[in-house]
This record gives structure tokens, C-alpha cells and sequence, in this order.
């Protein structure tokens, strides 16, 4: 019995010193990936979306405005494509869209569509970015990202009044607002990158 104890307390300790090893090699450990994400979402106008959106990808962005700008977009252009689909499907559904709306809801499809272009712009360019070319790939990117947040707004304000059911017609705000909101903490952090530029006008 004496000797299945100590044997129990001998696995405990070593899991436990394991444990240990991993967090201590882990740069996360000291939280200083999830603090320079925190501090980067303070410049944000949504920083608990922004915080909650890319704190995940912690362990990847490291202390990078680049790559938190690229991935703060990729995560974008992956919202804007689900909205998309969603508002695909749900205009097919017989009767869930008032013949009123049909219109309007035709409209907010094509706008969407257009930011997906926009912000898979936005991503193609940044991933050629160089020192040389640096502050004209920065216009570029901010203009289209600019123009999908207002691609998006219009969306909005085009489905406002409409004669949709109560339950649809929260569903489409909320997964517009959304992307809307991710939208514009991408652009937030995108002119982040552009002003830590050593070459910053």
C-alpha cells in the first residue's frame, strides 16, 4: 500500500514538473502575447470584439502589427463570408422575406459581396507590402477597407424600416453589426501598423 502511494505521489510530482516545463517555455506564460493584443484592441472603437476575436490567435501575432492586422482582417473577410451565405440562403426561404423587402435585401447582398472583394483585396496587398512600396500599399489598403465598412453600412441603413419578421430581422443585424464592427477595429489596427512605420510621415 506504502508503495502505491509513494508511486501515485511520484506521477503527481512528475505530470506537475511537465506542467510546469511546458508553461515556462510557453512565451504566453508571461502573458505578454495576450497584453500586446489588449493594448492594441485600446486603439479600437469595439475592444472586447477585438480582444475576443483575436486573442486566440495570441501564440501567432506575437508582438506583430502586421500580422495582427492580417489576421484581424482575415477573421473579417471569414464573417463577411458567412453573413453572405446566410443572407443567400435565408433570401431563397419562401415567405421569410416580405415581397416589400425582396429589394433592399437584393442590395444589402451585392454590398456584402463587394466587401468580401474589398477586404480579400485588402489581405492580397498587404501580403506584398514592402519598404519601397510601403506607403502606397498602405493607401490601397486603407481606402478598400474603408470602403467595405461603408459597403456595409449602407447595407444597414438599406434593411432599416423594412417589413421584416421580428426573430430574421434580428439575426441579419446582428451578423451585419458584426462584420460592420470587425470591419472598422480592422481598419483601427491597420493604421496602427501604418503609424508604427519607422518611415512614418
Amino acid at each position: 500500500m506504502e508503495g502505491s502511494f509513494f508511486s501515485h505521489a511520484l506521477l503527481t510530482l512528475l505530470i506537475f514538473l511537465q506542467f510546469s516545463t511546458n508553461v515556462a517555455s510557453n512565451p504566453e506564460s508571461g502573458n505578454t502575447n495576450i497584453e500586446y493584443i489588449r493594448a492594441s484592441c485600446s486603439a479600437t472603437s469595439y475592444r472586447r470584439l477585438c480582444f475576443h476575436s483575436l486573442s486566440i490567435y495570441a501564440s501567432k501575432i506575437r508582438n506583430n502589427p502586421k500580422t495582427l492586422a492580417n489576421t484581424a482582417l482575415n477573421i473579417t473577410l471569414k464573417a463577411a463570408k458567412s453573413t453572405s451565405r446566410m443572407m443567400i440562403k435565408m433570401s431563397r426561404i419562401p415567405g421569410l422575406i416580405p415581397r416589400e423587402t425582396a429589394g433592399a435585401m437584393a442590395d444589402c447582398i451585392e454590398l456584402i459581396g463587394d466587401s468580401i472583394e474589398e477586404l480579400q483585396d485588402s489581405i492580397d496587398e498587404l501580403g506584398h507590402i514592402r519598404n519601397s512600396n510601403f506607403w502606397l500599399t498602405m493607401s490601397d489598403v486603407q481606402t478598400w477597407v474603408s470602403a467595405a465598412l461603408t459597403d456595409e453600412d449602407t447595407c444597414m441603413d438599406g434593411l432599416k424600416g423594412k417589413p421584416i419578421n421580428g426573430y430574421t430581422k434580428t439575426m441579419l443585424r446582428r451578423h451585419i453589426l458584426k462584420v460592420a464592427h470587425l470591419t472598422s477595429n480592422s481598419l483601427a489596427l491597420i493604421n496602427s501598423y501604418a503609424s508604427s512605420n519607422p518611415s512614418s510621415p
